[in-house]
């Protein structure tokens, strides 16, 4: 099985801090969307020799405010070295595994075009680096596998509260023949577009009783896998 990974370039990075500050500070309607939590994200595609997708495996590096108070409210990390002993991974493990019937677990993946079904996380596993918690997760496929030759997939949470970056690696453990890539999204267009709603709203819009955009996908990272079937 061969693993081949991309990585992301620093512009991309600098682009999307920049729009957090500006969503968080910038924006005159206090309610609109902006994200709360911050995830570094990976994933790994697991495919068999005949270009199916068997599992995909998630990894999520939460920033480190969240992980300091996590970690806080866990009591773990005592001495603040930002290294848990196994005892404390243990307990740590699947803390963000309990998903609610319903979530996509902020992953969406399609296969030429058809919705592919995922499982909820197993084999939960969490650690810290850096005092930053990570934690991995893998996810089958439902139905059986599922052909590899034209997949994309999208880590994002639609209300913009969680903010996922595609920025730790994102490999293919599969055929030779798999291509992986990487498209990031369009920041000043989607701006542009934020922006011109922004001005149509005046100062008595109430967020409560109308629609809020869903605005994550918009920024979110598309990742485009192809292996040829066999």
């Amino acid at each position: 099985m061969k693993r081949i990974a991309v990585g992301r370039p620093k512009t991309y990075l600098a682009a999307m801090r920049w729009l957090t500050t500006l969503l968080t500070c910038c924006l005159p309607i206090p309610g609109l969307a902006h994200p709360h939590v911050f995830i570094d994200t990976g994933l790994e595609f697991i495919v068999d020799e005949a270009g199916q997708l068997t599992h995909i495996r998630v990894s999520w590096a939460y920033d480190e405010l969240f992980s300091l108070l996590t970690l806080e409210d866990m009591k773990l990390d005592q001495d603040s070295d930002g290294v848990l002993t196994e005892a404390e991974e243990r307990f740590l493990t699947g803390f963000d595994a309990e998903w609610i019937e319903g979530y996509n677990g902020d992953l969406v993946v399609t296969a030429g075009g058809a919705p592919v079904l995922l499982s909820g996380p197993l084999e939960p596993h969490a650690t810290t680096e850096d005092g930053r918690i990570v934690t991995t997760h893998l996810r089958a496929v439902e139905g059986g596998p599922v052909s590899a030759n034209a997949l994309v997939a999208k880590a994002f949470d639609e209300t913009y509260y969680t903010a996922y970056e595609v920025t730790r690696p994102v490999t293919v453990s599969g055929p030779n023949s798999c291509q992986l890539d990487l498209l990031d999204p369009d920041i000043d267009g989607q701006l542009a577009q934020m922006q011109a709603f922004l001005l149509t709203l005046d100062a008595d819009y109430d967020l409560e009783e109308n629609d809020i955009p869903l605005v994550g996908e918009n920024f979110a990272t598309e990742i485009r896998l192809s292996c040829p079937d066999t």
